[in-house]
């Protein structure tokens, strides 16, 4: 598979919010959303466990995880990139429930929950609102 890219794009969701006094994580979809924040990341041994070593099975929860990972554990993939979004952990809560209830190919899904693979993550909303993503995969 080496140099196909494979895009991921979370949309069609209805709104679900989740409070915090920081940050607001409406998750809709709309043509007037722009990008917000971007970031790569790569998808290694550490991002398909949990923080209790259970091994992750869904797309979702691995890129949560590389997200909680960096964040709140320490624990980084050689350049794996910073974002300002996912930084909140209500946020990353945001991105389970896009990623759960948008489309993604079966192809995609299986090499982030085979791992060894880089995501490229792009953030669309208003503000500080994220609404979806786009997550394109490269093995």
């Amino acid at each position: 598979m080496r140099g196909k890219f494979l895009s991921v794009l979370a949309g069609g969701i209805l709104a679900v919010s989740v409070a915090s006094a920081w940050a607001q994580s409406s998750v809709t979809v709309e043509h007037s959303d722009r990008l917000i924040d971007s970031y790569r990341a790569y998808i290694g041994h550490d991002d398909l466990f949990n923080s209790k070593g259970v091994r992750l099975t869904q797309p979702w929860q691995i890129i949560r995880q590389d997200r909680a990972n960096f964040y709140l554990y320490g624990i980084r993939d050689r350049d794996d990139e910073p974002d300002t979004f996912f930084a909140d952990a209500n946020n990353r809560q945001a991105l389970e429930i896009m990623l759960r209830n948008g489309n993604m190919t079966g192809e995609a899904a299986r090499m982030i929950i085979r791992g060894d693979v880089w995501i490229d993550v792009e953030i669309y909303g208003r503000g500080s609102s994220g609404r979806w993503i786009n997550v394109t995969v490269r093995d």
